[in-house]
């Protein structure tokens, strides 16, 4: 007790190496009995020789051999048994969640006993939860908690409760005493260190490493339950290494192979089971091997005995290609190579350790990572060089990413700094000397500035500590300022077969730039594994759903809300419906509709609307509609990167909205004509925004519905042509009316038609005054460059002057027979002189105005050829000056509109990297 009281109460003193000695083979202790509160009512006491690993005084051991009960005679001097290695050997690890419980430990025998590998060596962590109990009697004990004691208490019973559950006869009896014999040991040490207040590194580790050495040995009992030859090995009398530093330690692995080689001779056996995550120094004091522990003792030991391959058992079906916590859609990777595998782990993906691949990378020995609970899933493979894969694009080449969260910028900036040798190295010392970790370095050419990425718990250290050293420096102006850029996260995008392969840096920050997102800071290095980014802290999670969907999901995943479900709207939901399928199959364009609201209630999903159902699921499932709370649903949704609103209202408040909306990063389509046409400064607002953003503003369907009029202006204007004159007839509803006006019929009567047929709105007046052309006018002229408000464009009425303030609708078409006479005169005015009545907007570019007026045309021109409600648009260029280009085809109608919005969101798609 004097021994341990020293030893903990002074951290700097290093334990004697005989004080925790593991060099010596456990000494054979003969129990005439099990302690009877070990064991169950039912169970005999008598047992067999059991063997307890010494902790303590060293004693000498005897020359001669206690016998067993049965008297069976030992041989004192065994052959030496010479250790086979090869690829008859497999290596097995199961972590503390495959080791939970007694049922799971009988579920780790039987995938043992499954294996048909001719020799078998598995490494086993705690039972779950142990390790951190272990750790938890150490806290408890130096900070004079005597709880500790029943905290103790619950570990014995933990295990003691496993072992009944799992094994009988002489095994339990044996393994029953051990426990209670090292329980025993850890309640002498704990009271020490209870006393003395402290614990040293070296009691600390050797008092976790207990719950190894239990499971150890309770899953070598249940294996050789099942007939097989099982051996169990404390590898700390195995495994040596030299400690680096506080949280590292480096393998000696031509000891250990010395070590194992005599083990084996000793210990002969075609199944082994064996601790993991604890191991000795070369003074045979017991150690850890620190993080990921237990997957490292598997890569040790697999490359001591050259083993064909090493299965790390967890509770996942292998290494997704990004967080599933933060993108639903990874996907399982069915192979890594090392590099992508140490890289990827390094950035905090669920992936092995670097230091447990480098010991299996010498021999090229594979590791598989598979899931217990999931004995289907052939779990992903990781090996010297990966699988091909032909017949892909870049998808191939990137194998996963992986984020860095709660991180700080440094810039070291400055014109002095170039070209002075010394600069980065007291830059770097200074970041070493308080002892901060650094993420990542970037540096550009011209040396004018150094920016790198340190956690922000460290950043004010590093900060201050480079301020003081380049105090004369800053003071003389050859640094221009040390800047710490807080909130801060890394995305890496990891690929072996990136390396050399074209297009994949450009496919990478394209994605992050449709998605909005703006890069502080760039890294990759010569080896072309890896390239890494500095983001916002907020715009990670959007920015690793917005790469991975480029490369791994659809190509383009575009999050929809939808503004209106009336006429056009609805019919818009169902044309959504019936292409989804073919969009994602046929073009990798995945469309979601998250939210769907009118006037009253809103339909909201964080997954996607059932488009098949979505009418009953407004009535189901409608919420009050709050318009600030739809966007947020649509915007914040962080799966989908790409959002758009889709407005095919007709409102003018909504459209006060585009400007915000695109301001944020959303994507807006609408045939709602009233922004484009509204106030001269808005509509000037919106197009500068959009040109300067990679925000996409789309609104084809303003003009023509579904005909490409705004598209093709734009295509002339884009390839240098001049714009001469936009002549048409722009009204669906007013084409049908003149087109139906011949013969006998009545003005009033056609209008009646029209209006019953669904061509015009609900009060006829609308479409009449003139108001709807104007708009589309004033669009089209602000497109081609002119600068006109509404009230500049001279509209001429239909609506009779008498006619303007009747009460209502049906008023108005109760009184609009009266007015037949004066539109049968005007009607047979241009029949005598061989034309027809069309009602047309016209854009003059030569004279810089609009009109929109009531129109005749000979009976020969395109106008007069129209039928039903077709539009026709003619645009006279430098290039078609002697014959107009001229589009033709229906402009009104539900299906036609809602068709040209749905052109609109496949463009969109297009331009967010969908194929074309």
């Amino acid at each position: 007790m004097a021994l341990l009281h020293s030893a903990i109460s002074n951290p700097g003193h290093s334990l004697s190496p005989n004080a925790l000695r593991h060099d010596a083979k456990p000494k054979k202790i003969c129990y005439s009995q099990c302690p009877t509160f070990l064991l169950p009512p039912q169970r005999s006491p008598i047992c067999r020789m059991g063997f307890v690993s010494g902790l303590g005084r060293k004693k000498t051991l005897k020359t001669r051999i206690i016998s067993s009960v049965t008297d069976t005679p030992v041989n004192t001097s065994p052959e030496k048994v010479q250790l086979p290695k090869g690829d008859t050997w497999s290596v097995h690890k199961f972590g503390g969640t495959c080791m939970g419980n007694s049922e799971r430990i009988k579920n780790v025998a039987k995938i043992i006993l499954s294996d048909d590998s001719e020799r078998k060596f598995v490494v086993v962590s705690a039972m779950s939860k142990v390790t951190d109990m272990m750790y938890d009697l150490i806290n408890k004990a130096q900070s004079g908690d005597e709880s500790y004691i029943s905290a103790l208490d619950a570990v014995l019973e933990k295990h003691r409760s496993t072992a009944l559950d799992l094994i009988d006869g002489d095994d339990l009896c044996s393994f029953l005493a051990q426990l209670q014999h090292d329980i025993s040991n850890l309640k002498a040490m704990l009271r020490a260190i209870y006393i003395a207040g402290h614990a040293t590194e070296s009691f600390t580790d050797f008092v976790v490493g207990h719950g190894e050495l239990w499971s150890a040995q309770m899953l070598s009992c249940v294996v050789r339950k099942n007939g097989v030859d099982c051996n169990w090995m404390d590898t700390r009398e195995v495994l040596i290494v030299n400690p680096t530093s506080s949280n590292q330690v480096d393998p000696d692995f031509k000891e250990s192979e010395e070590r194992l080689e005599k083990w084996y001779s000793k210990n002969p056996s075609k199944a082994i089971v064996a601790t993991g995550f604890i191991a000795s120094t070369p003074q045979n004091i017991p150690t850890t091997l620190k993080r990921d522990g237990s997957d490292f003792s598997a890569a040790i030991m697999g490359a001591l005995f050259k083993a064909g391959q090493v299965t790390i058992w967890t509770d996942v079906d292998g290494v997704y290609s990004a967080d599933p916590r933060k993108v639903s859609e990874a996907v399982i990777l069915k192979t890594l190579s090392y590099q992508e595998a140490w890289e990827m782990s390094y950035f905090g993906a669920n992936v092995l350790h670097p230091r447990t691949i480098i010991p299996v990378m010498r021999y090229d020995i594979p590791i598989i990572i598979r899931n217990i609970f999931n004995l289907a899933a052939p779990g992903t493979k990781i090996c010297r060089s990966t699988e091909d894969e032909e017949g892909q694009g870049l998808e191939s080449f990137v194998k996963g990413f992986a984020t860095i969260d709660n991180l700080a910028l440094v810039n070291v900036e400055g014109t002095g700094m170039a070209g002075v040798p010394g600069t980065a190295s007291t830059i770097f010392s200074a970041v070493k000397d308080v002892g901060a970790n650094v993420i990542m370095i970037s540096q550009a050419s011209s040396e004018h500035s150094v920016c790198f990425a340190v956690p922000e718990k460290e950043v004010n250290a590093v900060f201050e500590l480079l301020q003081s050293r380049f105090h004369e420096a800053l003071n003389a102006g050859r640094l221009s300022q040390v800047q710490v850029i807080p909130n801060c996260s890394i995305l890496a995008t990891v690929g072996q077969k990136m390396a050399s392969t074209p297009g994949v840096s450009a496919t990478l920050f394209n994605a992050l730039a449709k998605a909005n997102i703006n890069v502080r800071a760039i890294a990759q290095g010569c080896s072309e594994y890896n390239i890494t980014v500095v983001l916002k802290r907020e715009d990670c999670i959007r920015a690793l759903r917005a790469v991975h969907s480029r490369f791994y999901l659809s190509r383009t995943t575009i999050a929809m809300g939808i503004i209106g479900p009336g006429l056009i709207g609805a019919t818009l939901l169902d044309q959504l419906r019936d292409q989804a399928a073919t969009l994602k199959e046929k073009f990798n364009i995945d469309l979601r509709v998250m939210g769907i609201t009118g006037s009253r209630t809103m339909l909201l999903s964080e997954a996607g609307i059932d488009l098949s159902r979505w009418r009953e699921l407004q009535k189901e499932k409608g919420v009050v509609a709050d318009m600030d709370k739809f966007v947020q649903h649509v915007h914040g949704n962080q799966f989908i990167p790409n959002k758009v609103l889709v407005d095919c209202t007709a409102d003018s408040s909504i459209a006060s909205h585009y400007y915000d909306w695109l301001r944020k990063g959303i994507h807006v389509v609408t045939p709602n004509k009233k922004a484009n046409s509204g106030p001269l400064d808005q509509y000037l607002k919106i197009r500068t925004l959009q040109r300067q953003s990679y925000t996409h503003y789309f609104y084809e369907a303003t003009v023509g519905a579904g005909l490409p009029i705004i598209n093709t202006l734009q295509g002339l204007l884009e390839t240098g042509d001049k714009i001469l004159r936009i002549e048409g007839v722009f009204s669906g509803t007013l084409s049908y009316i003149f087109n139906n006006f011949i013969g006998r019929r009545t003005f009033s009567e056609v209008v009646a038609e029209a209006k019953h047929a669904g061509y015009t709105e609900p009060d006829p007046r609308d479409d009449l005054s003139g108001t709807d052309v104007c708009r589309k006018v004033i669009i089209l002229a602000r497109e081609s460059g002119l600068k006109l408000e509404l009230s500049d464009i001279p509209v001429e009425s239909l609506v009779p002057e008498p006619l303007k303030n009747s009460a209502s609708a049906e008023d108005f078409m109760e009184k609009l027979p009266q007015f037949d006479h004066d539109w049968a005169k005007k009607r047979q005015i241009a029949e005598d002189a061989g034309e027809v009545l069309r009602y047309v907007g016209v854009v003059d570019m030569v004279n810089q105005k609009g009109i929109v007026k009531l129109q005749t045309y000979k009976n020969d021109h395109p106008f007069a050829q129209l039928s039903g409600a077709d539009n026709i648009i003619a645009f006279t260029t430098t290039r078609y000056k002697d014959q107009p280009l001229i589009i033709r085809g229906p402009g009104a109608g539900a299906e036609v509109t809602a068709g040209g919005v749905f052109s609109d969101i496949l463009r969109l798609a297009s331009y967010l990297g969908a194929p074309s």
